[in-house]
């Protein structure tokens, strides 16, 4: 459930790093913290006046509307978030990546009741835990999830590769290559290699004969994955 992938109508792909449920239960912790601070100051407040009976439940019911308007009213004014999810670093969004509309939070918002309030959560728990798209059912009917914003750096992001110890290069001409063509090329391929793209591939490995001037017979696909690991190699031995 760390990510999923989003195929956009212009063929770009958009990866959702969905938010962990750890940390959607912090933030709704965090801003229940909010609610019982703003409920105290309430109670203090109106103890205070000595009102009659009438007028203190009258009173309470209009200041406690604000609570019950709690996540509708943040995510709509703060972008998809709450004072917790702002804390932790996670954003309600559109599957799509787009910023969700009112109409978007308002669905979720009124799903609440089933999804939280009903059963203590635990239909919302179990919701994301299947889902696999960070999804409970408020996000479900309104197309939404929660992502998480915190970047998060990976071995496919760099240039690095794992390589065994033992581990002999084939071409010293890689060398001539420089980190910037390696972590493009290693992107190209990687991307081309899970959609099944064989012509990405064949290009590549021509744009690297170009660049190197190596000659080989081996397979397009096995000789751009000899020239990332063999990149790492020579650059790891310097």
């Amino acid at each position: 459930m760390d990510n999923f992938h989003i195929e956009t109508a212009q063929n770009v792909t958009i990866q959702q790093n969905v938010a962990n449920l750890s940390t959607r239960i912090g933030s709704f912790l965090i801003d229940m913290f909010i609610v019982g601070g703003y409920y105290l100051i309430i109670y203090l407040i109106l103890d205070s006046l000595n009102l009659i009976s009438g007028e203190l439940y009258l009173i309470y019911g209009l200041l406690s509307l604000p609570v019950f308007f709690y996540s509708l009213l943040f995510e709509t004014l703060m972008n998809g978030q709450s004072p917790g999810k702002y804390v932790n670093k996670i954003r309600v969004t559109k599957l799509d990546g787009s910023k969700p509309s009112f109409s978007n939070f308002l669905i979720r918002w009124m799903l609440r009741i089933i999804d939280i309030s009903m059963a203590s959560g635990s239909i919302a728990l179990l919701t994301i835990l299947l889902n696999g798209k960070g999804q409970r059912l408020g996000d479900i009917a309104a197309g939404t999830t929660v992502i998480s914003e915190k970047k998060f750096i990976s071995i496919n992001d760099t240039v690095a590769v794992d390589i065994p110890e033992e581990y002999q290069p084939t071409f010293p001409q890689v060398t001539v290559l420089t980190d910037k063509d390696i972590q493009t090329i290693k992107e190209l391929y990687l991307k081309a290699k899970r959609k099944g793209n064989h012509n990405i591939i064949v290009k590549i490995h021509q744009k690297i004969v170009d660049l190197t001037g190596i000659q080989t017979d081996l397979k397009p696909i096995d000789f751009v994955d000899i020239v990332i690991k063999d990149y790492n190699y020579f650059t790891q031995q310097m």
